[in-house]
């Protein structure tokens, strides 16, 4: 069997919603088509696509494969035109995964730019704040702010260093007095990123050492915004990233807290499947990246 040949053939069955129409498509007899999309069934052992005399449609399994071989077909034809015309613009759809607030407040503005630069490349912009696993969930590109992490599975840039403050409103100072070290962080409320049962807890490093705390908190969320929020109206104090609590921090509406502490340092990291470093399209964002937030950057 033709590997690839049947992975065409069953991928342009999806796209036309038959055997016939594929069949004139591909410029091939539709016994021709029928038979390697068999052939595709019969080495993987599934079925992947279900027939009555009416219509057709994927199965479960199908439709998992279909998406995989979409991206196959894609990477492979773009490798193509890259050996064949290297001067060729990258073109073509890339997936992207980003953290909500990271997205809206730069990663949006962003891509503007990015697209402006490549206008061959179709993006679709997923923003979660849950934590994404681009292999399973088939991203191009994944876009973290987390601790360094290495990964055997997965190829990561680190494009930035990404501080982090702690923030409370005049307001709650004024009530509860500013505090002078970590431990005076135990008699205030506080916010914090996660959720009730594993969070609360507080690292912090100064000159003093290091000391983790179990805190008062009084609101948790995956958000960083709401706890940005939520720390301007006075509800706590909260750990930060410079890049969301800067325009409260212009404003008047937060200000630093314990600033000769400092909390574990993260990074503004790109991660994707090996597979994806040979797709011109990862490489120019991949380099655009670096460019647009690489140290010295937000």
């Amino acid at each position: 069997m033709d590997k690839l040949a049947a992975l065409n053939a069953f991928a342009q069955v999806v796209r036309d919603g038959s055997f016939a129409a594929a069949a004139r498509s591909l410029g091939q007899s539709r016994s021709h088509v029928n038979r390697l999309v068999i052939e595709l069934e019969d080495s993987l052992g599934v079925t992947l696509l279900t027939r009555t005399t009416r219509s057709l449609a994927l199965t479960p399994v199908g439709k998992a494969f279909h998406a995989r071989c979409e991206a196959i077909l894609d990477d492979l034809s773009e490798a193509m035109r890259e050996v064949q015309i290297d001067h060729e613009a990258p073109q073509g759809a890339m997936r992207i995964n980003a953290p909500m607030s990271f997205g809206t407040l730069q990663l949006g503005p962003a891509l503007v730019e990015f697209m402006r630069r490549y206008p061959r490349i179709h993006v679709q912009l997923t923003l979660s704040d849950r934590f994404v696993d681009p292999l399973a969930e088939g991203f191009d590109v994944t876009v973290r702010i987390a601790r360094r992490n290495e990964s055997p599975s997965l190829v990561v840039h680190d494009i930035a260093p990404v501080e982090r403050l702690l923030c409370a409103a005049p307001a709650l100072l004024e009530r509860h007095g500013e505090p002078s070290s970590p431990q005076d962080l135990l008699r205030m409320p506080c916010l914090h990123y996660g959720d009730l049962r594993n969070g609360g807890r507080l690292q912090l490093t100064g000159a003093d050492g290091s000391v983790e705390l179990k805190v008062n908190g009084v609101l948790c969320s995956d958000n960083a915004e709401v706890l940005c929020q939520a720390a301007a109206e006075g509800l706590g104090v909260a750990l930060l990233p410079r890049f969301i609590a800067e325009a409260s921090l212009r404003a008047g509406r937060l200000v630093p807290v314990l600033p000769g502490y400092a909390a574990p340092e993260l990074f503004l990291s790109l991660i994707y499947p090996p597979n994806r470093h040979l797709s011109a399209r990862v490489r120019v964002f991949v380099r655009f990246m670096q460019e647009r937030f690489g140290t010295p950057g937000p």
